[in-house]
Order: structure tokens, then sequence, then C-alpha cells
């Protein structure tokens, strides 16, 4: 499709000052006009997740020039889907060839290769879509989010519950003091279901045709590749490549009450209950973290507990849940499946959401909320009715075109914090159990690095791979 330079300065000046932001709980939403003719996009990552990512953009009437997958049997397979898009094994030489070509850049790989590919687009004035969690390390997401802001271009992360009506109710309900003040938060997960709590195999396989191992490995350290045992799925438990049950999970789980209650920049974090990283390999098979954050915008000081791989909140607290929940919580105690949830305790009640996303939720004890009236709407809808990947991706391409003016609830701004709240929960997973790291949000470190049993400042961000930067 042809491009002409006033149409492309205009999708930029229509970015630049359509973005919305979302911190405190308002949004700054400046004026936008509508594109002139269809957006552009090149997806970075086709399988997986990549798969919907990419097919959802398109069904929002965008045309997709572009593919990058290290894959090339995925490549393939989608190629029968974009028939006009051409192929690419490395992002960097899609994005260098195509250029002017692309408006739009999704995300959509394992996530230490998250921050790089959206950094890269941004420089170019991309407007990106990334999957989450939006980074691998603490330093990328607050990267990413300063990035968009300077470049004003139009973000979204991943985590599609923010799309639902039920997720934005929510968060107006505890933003009203329908529970009074929240003092704790409790958020547990069914996750890991990927491999953890081994050890890197000895050894090495030869590497597949059809696969483009240094591309995967990206920014990461170069390592040998295993058969079945990094790509496709399992590199979530792996240290250098993903970010564990944390930050697969959290982005979706905490989101609510991280929304609701400013849960950013925590004073301090400790794992709780902590069987330590495996050789530095990978994550634990559980964990119980909790963060620590202070008064904030008039809020109560207020303790956020995180639990994986089976890891529950106390009795206690489970206790008072809906009873058909109370009855999953028992089979889980005795061996059976796992749960997740969310709930948030206050001086006058509870909130609590048995789903991954926040659409659904309940105000406990029920007979004392039976005449709530829900609070003022004060966070807008998604006026288009489909699955929540396909209103987040209407939501985004909207953003951009200007038709929707609140712009994008989970941009880089929003995400961003986000991200890296919950990532330094990684952090205390490689320090002792019950060690409490103190944190300096604003300089992203650790205060108290003496009294710790290893240096978690090194953690924060790392040297990336020789040709691979941010």
């Amino acid at each position: 499709m042809a491009r002409n330079t006033n149409r492309r300065q205009f999708i930029g000046q229509s970015a630049g000052i359509g973005a919305a932001y979302w911190v405190g709980g308002g949004t700054q939403v400046k004026a936008s006009r509508s594109a002139l003719e269809s957006l552009s996009a090149a997806c970075v990552g086709v399988g997986g997740k990549g798969r919907s990512d990419s097919s959802n953009v398109y069904d929002q009437g965008v045309s997709i020039v572009g593919i990058c997958d290290v894959d090339a049997n995925t490549l393939q397979q989608k190629q029968r889907e974009f028939r006009d898009a051409e192929p690419f094994s490395d992002y960097r030489e899609m994005l260098d060839k195509l250029g002017e070509k692309v408006d739009i850049v999704t995300v959509s790989t394992p996530d230490h290769s998250h921050a790089a590919a959206a950094s890269m687009a941004m420089k170019m004035g991309k407007h990106v879509y990334c999957q989450k969690p939006l980074t691998w390390s603490i330093y990328e997401a607050r990267h990413l989010r300063e990035l968009s802001e300077e470049k004003g271009v139009v973000t979204q992360m991943g985590n599609q519950g923010t799309a639902g009506d039920g997720l934005r109710e929510a968060v107006e309900v505890l933003r009203a003091d329908a529970i009074g003040d929240v003092t704790s938060v409790h958020v547990w997960t069914n996750r890991p279901v990927w491999p953890q709590a081994v050890g890197r195999p000895a050894g090495e396989d030869p590497i597949p045709a059809h696969l483009n191992w240094d591309s995967w490995i990206g920014p990461a350290p170069m390592r040998p590749y295993k058969q079945g045992v990094y790509h496709p799925f399992k590199w979530r438990g792996w240290v250098d490549f993903g970010t564990g049950a944390l930050g697969d999970m959290a982005c979706h789980t905490t989101n609510l009450p991280i929304m609701a209650l400013h849960l950013f920049d925590p004073i301090a974090i400790t794992a709780v209950k902590n069987p330590g990283l495996y050789e530095n390999e990978t994550y634990p098979s559980s964990s119980l973290l909790k963060f620590e954050f202070p008064e904030r915008e008039g809020m109560a000081a207020c303790d956020m507990y995180w639990y994986d791989g089976g890891e529950l909140p106390p009795e206690e607290l489970t206790s008072e849940l809906p009873e058909g929940f109370k009855k999953k919580i028992s089979a889980q105690r005795q061996g059976g499946p796992k749960t997740s949830g969310m709930l948030a305790v206050g001086t006058n009640g509870m909130l609590f959401s048995a789903d991954d996303y926040g659409q659904r939720y309940y105000l406990l004890p029920r007979d004392g909320f039976s005449n709530y009236e829900k609070p003022e709407q004060t966070l807008p809808r998604i006026p288009f009715n489909g699955a929540p990947d396909e209103r987040q991706k209407w939501e985004f391409v909207k953003s951009i075109t200007g038709e929707h003016k609140p712009g994008t609830m989970s941009n880089f701004t929003y995400a961003g914090r986000l991200t890296e709240t919950i990532l330094i929960g990684n952090l205390a997973l490689r320090v002792g159990e019950g060690d409490r790291i103190e944190w300096d949000a604003k300089n992203l470190k650790a205060t108290n690095v003496q009294d710790l049993s290893v240096d978690v400042n090194q953690f924060v961000h790392r040297e990336y791979r020789e040709g691979w930067t941010l």
C-alpha cells in the first residue's frame, strides 16, 4: 500500500496528541482526529499468544505488512492468513526494512525480548502493543514507560482484563470506599503450569533447521539448544527468559487492586515462603511474597500478599468466601485442583474476585451488602462487544485513530508502573526466606543490601548480549 509523507506526519501528530494517562485514577486527554486511511502493522512473534494478537489487530482493519517469528514453521502457518505480509526471523531486520510502511508494532515474544523490541519500535515512532508482563527486568519497565511518554505514541500492554466492564466497575467500587480502608490484599494463582525448580540440562542438541536460535536467545546470555526444554512454552520458568508465575499472572490478577488502590512503589518486599531459585536457573515451585505499601493519596497503608504453586491465604480469610468457592479451597487444601483468586480486606468488609481477569466480584459478607448501590461511573467503558482480547485491540486501534478519546487504559505509563511493582517480587526470591528488602522505588534500588545475603541491585537490569540493545 502506498504511503505519503503528509499522511504519515498526520498519523504521528494524531498519536502524540491522543494519548491518555491513567495515573492516579484520572486521565489527561487531549484532542485527536481520525486517521486518513487504514493503519499497518508489523507483528513480532506470531505463535502462542501472538497468533491471536496479530489476528485481533487485523480484525480491527489494520493491514499486516510484516510478520516475524524465530520458528519458520510458525511463520509458514501465519502466512496462510496474512498472504501479503513479508516474513522475517529477526525483528530488527523487519523494522529496518519495512520502516515507513509500519504504523503499529505488536510484541508477543517470550518475556526477555519484550523491552528490546518495543523500545526499537517506539524509537522509530511506532505505536506498540506488547504482551504482559511488559518487561523481563524492573529497569526495562521504567525505560519503556519513560520512552513512551517521550515519544507520545499510543501504547498498550496485553492484560486484556483491563478492557472489561467488570474490572472497571470493581475499581470504582474500591475507590468509593465500599469496604472502608483496605489494609491487605491477597492474590493467589494456580500457576505454575510449566516446569520450574529444575536445573539446566547437560549437553546440547542440534538446532532444528526451522529455528533461529540466535534470535530466540536475543538479549539474554547465549546457551546451548536443548530439544523441548525452552522453546516453545517452557521458557516461562527459566530465569534468563521468563518471569515465573508472578510475571506470568500478576499483571492479570493484581491488576484490579493495584489500579484501584494505587499500589505502586512498594517500600519493602519479603519472601515469606521461599525455596529459592533452583541453581539460579529456574523459579521455585511455590512462593509466598509480601509487598508493603505506605499511606498514599489519602489511603491507608496496605500489604499485598502473593501466593503461587498451591500456597493459599490463611483459613480465617478463605472461610469468609462464598460457599461454592470455599468448597474448592477445601478440596485444594486436600490435594485437589489449584484455584486462583483476589481478596481485598477492608475495615468494613471484603471484595473478592474469583476471575483471573477481575471481571466478576463479590462484596462480603453478602448480607452486609444486600442493599449496596454501585457508585457513579468514573471510568469509561469500551463501546465494543467482543471477547476481552478483541475489546482491548479495539481500544488500542481506535485510540490511534482518535475514535476512542479516552485512550488506552493499560498504556505503558500505567503498565510500566504495574510491571515494576510486580517484578520487585522476583528480587525477593534471590535472598533468604524472611529477608526483607527495603526498596527505593524512585532510584530502583534496595537500600539495605548490607543486611541481605545477595546484592539484589545487580538483578534490577542486566547487560544485553552483543548486538541487542534498548
